[in-house]
């Protein structure tokens, strides 16, 4: 599969969220989408990214961004974090690995010389025309609010 670059077409994907509704990429056509990728929910980083979020929320929603968080975690995993955290976000549960298949961020990890498969934590901002404007690979988890707007200033 290639590698999805800036100004390619965003893949369209339909999946379910935290409460079993469907959620479908095409639903946000007209939005801004921060579509961030997460390894698994309540670990230390990801916590640490979905508050920051959550911190932020307001503010980038005010700016006209909708969140969707993703990771291979099901439906009752995604709920419990969203709870335990007060995410007030979309957290999309992609069990069948799908979604993460077409954003080319299931990869290959290595973890004290032991090799598996995993998400590697990536951000991509889709604009209003479903384009991706621009795709954070290095995500700095404690500030990824922050981080997402000194990219899109640039």
């Amino acid at each position: 599969m290639k590698e999805l670059k800036e100004g390619d077409k965003a893949p369209l994907f339909t999946s379910t969220d935290q409460n079993g509704n469907t959620v479908s990429l095409s639903d946000y056509i007209g939005k801004k989408v921060v579509l961030y990728f997460y390894p698994k929910d309540n670990t230390p980083g990801c916590t640490a990214e979905a508050c920051d979020f959550r911190d932020n929320y307001q503010s980038l929603k005010s700016k006209g961004f909708e969140i969707l968080g993703v990771s291979v975690d099901d439906e009752k995993s995604h709920k419990k974090f969203e709870e335990k955290f007060q995410l007030p976000f979309t957290l999309v549960a992609d069990v069948s690995k799908e979604i993460v298949e077409k954003y080319g961020v299931w990869v290959e990890k290595n973890m004290y010389g032991k090799k598996y498969m995993g998400i590697n934590r990536t951000t991509f901002v889709i604009d209003e025309k479903g384009m991706i404007e621009a795709i954070i690979k290095k995500v700095d988890t404690k500030n990824s609010s922050q981080q997402l707007l000194e990219v899109l200033a640039k």
